[in-house]
């Protein structure tokens, strides 16, 4: 009998026990809603936060994209810089090349005996007009110099 007895108030201390940890949510409309309402604003505040990062990322893309742009472009006036110097190098070159051509072909005729003075003096005009090219050439060298 005792052992009965102890037996029947163990089940009803675990059956009491598992009912008093069952709470019962008032099941109120209004309290859900409301609860609803909260995640919503919270959702959104998220969203929002969110949105304001993702623009400040495309802003930062965007302010990169253009300084490597820039950079791009800098690149490229100084290739193009570059590439005037060779340009007006090779042109004064050439033109000193062919000033001592002319003087050589002038001065073999001359000693054979086969240039006329009219040919002559075209041959120092050509020579003339090449040496004012060289001038203005060194000039503009010299600019382009300057702008590297």
């Amino acid at each position: 009998m005792k052992k009965f007895l102890i037996t029947l108030s163990l089940v009803f201390a675990v059956a009491q026990f598992g009912f008093a940890q069952e709470t019962e949510q008032p099941v109120d409309s209004v309290l859900i809603a409301q609860e609803k309402m909260e995640k919503l604003e919270q959702e959104i505040a998220a969203d929002k936060a969110a949105q304001k990062e993702i623009e400040k990322a495309e802003k930062a893309q965007k302010k990169a994209e253009k300084a490597q742009k820039k950079a791009e472009k800098a690149v490229k006036k100084q290739e193009k810089l570059a590439k005037a110097i060779a340009a007006k190098k090779k042109s004064i070159k050439k033109s000193e090349g062919k000033i001592r051509k002319l003087k050589n072909k002038m001065a073999k005729n001359k000693s054979k005996g086969k240039i006329s003075p009219v040919d002559e003096m075209e041959i120092n005009q050509k020579i003339n007009k090449l040496e004012l090219s060289i001038a203005k050439d060194k000039e503009k060298l010299g600019k382009l110099q300057q702008k590297q």
